[in-house]
């Protein structure tokens, strides 16, 4: 087992969260959730292969800020999201035993410095497990319903684990890739939040300070279709200070507020799963609203000299018009993650009021309309060298 640090500071919150999450892993064993085992694929790596996977970014309900480990991207508390159909990555990944570097391009762009380097890291890690040494090209896009992404959609996420279902697939073949726990360990690695963009749904990241690479995995809550009638509304907003979500998890733990977020995510975790079970989405909607303010002051909070204001003046329009609806009787709740773009979750039967509201608003926002969107899947192959126009090598 791959063991991961604990950070200075937080020796004493390791106990607590282990304990939490023994308690959560029983809870889903009661209500039938399965975890595979975590495969042993040492040194069986092919050195030529390529794949395919697309991905969608996540929108976060019970949050996380900060990393435990940066190497290996776990976090200090569990958190859950689910996956929004309003974009989606598309990733080429291909291993060549006679490339002796890494190429990768960014919508369109060929990467270097951190974002380089953040891609490498998930490489890397396969590559070792396999055995190989082979360099890779590397092709990712993000693909938007809109004009613009905004700043929070969560492509960092789906981006992190479409490359790594893509660079497990062209390493060890499709089967392996078909491992829900494997792929979602390896899609944190880029993007933490990669692990529950690779489950898909709406989906529960396990993590505590110190737990093992192997036992951070995520896994999907609604898989019986308790979530089909959610409807999704984003509106994406882009940050005017050019906000670094890396920034926001560098000064999170730092905050006051930050170990009393931790102990209240037990209660909330098993409060959403068994809502989800009992199909009372309304539960995760307000628990999402509760958490997007609570980030936002864990973010505020996490510097004496230079503080995170991730929102920007439209938000405070946008969340008193979810107020005013809901005492209407519109039964709608926003989420935002670090950043401004906001998810309105509503039910299908009310999708037309809430768009008709933010129109309204008469601040020329764009509403993307969707729905939660499912796993992390491998594509064909030609067709995405077609849409990423990835030239013949």
């Amino acid at each position: 087992m791959q063991e991961t640090k604990i950070p200075a500071g937080y020796e004493d919150m390791v106990g607590v969260m282990r304990a939490d999450h023994e308690q959560i892993l029983a809870a889903l064993a009661a209500e039938g959730y399965e975890v595979e085992d975590y495969p042993d694929l040492a040194g069986q790596g092919r050195p030529q292969g390529a794949a395919a996977a697309k991905a969608y970014p996540i929108q976060g309900v019970l949050k996380y800020h900060g990393m435990t480990d940066w190497e290996w991207r776990t976090t200090y508390l569990p958190s859950i999201s689910f996956n929004n159909d309003a974009a989606y990555s598309l990733t080429y990944v291909a291993f060549d035993g006679e490339w002796t570097d890494d190429v990768v391009v960014i919508n369109g762009e060929e990467a270097g410095g951190r974002d380089l380097e953040r891609v490498q890291q998930t490489l890397d890690v396969v590559r070792k497990l396999g055995g190989v040494k082979s360099g890779a090209r590397v092709w990712s896009r993000n693909i938007v319903r809109a004009t613009q992404t905004g700043k929070g959609l969560g492509t960092s996420a789906s981006a992190s684990a479409a490359v790594a279902m893509a660079a497990v697939a062209a390493m060890f073949g499709e089967e392996a890739a078909g491992n829900n726990r494997f792929v979602s360990c390896l899609s944190r690695l880029l993007a933490g939040s990669g692990c529950r963009s690779a489950a898909g749904g709406l989906s529960l990241w396990v993590s505590y300070p110190g737990i093992a690479h192997e036992d951070s995995w995520a896994v999907r809550l609604d898989d019986r279709g308790e979530l089909d009638e959610v409807q999704l509304i984003t509106v994406p907003i882009n940050s005017r200070i050019g906000l670094k979500t890396e920034l926001a998890h560098q000064d999170a733990p730092h905050s006051p507020l930050y170990k009393e977020w931790m102990r209240g995510r037990l209660e909330e975790t098993l409060e959403l799963m068994g809502a989800v079970r009992a199909g009372e989405w309304q539960v995760m909607g307000q628990l999402a609203e509760l958490d997007s303010i609570r980030l936002h002051g864990v973010t505020m909070s996490g510097s004496r000299e230079n503080k995170i204001f991730a929102w920007e003046p439209e938000n405070i329009y946008l969340f008193r018009m979810c107020n005013e609806l809901r005492l209407a009787g519109v039964p709608v709740y926003f989420s935002t993650d670090t950043g401004p773009t906001v998810v309105f979750m509503t039910h299908q039967d009310y999708t037309e009021r809430v768009v008709a509201a933010i129109e309204a608003l008469d601040m020329g926002f764009e509403t993307i309309v969707g729905r939660i969107a499912g796993p992390t899947v491998l594509v064909d192959i030609d067709e995405a060298r077609d849409v990423l126009d990835i030239p013949v090598m």
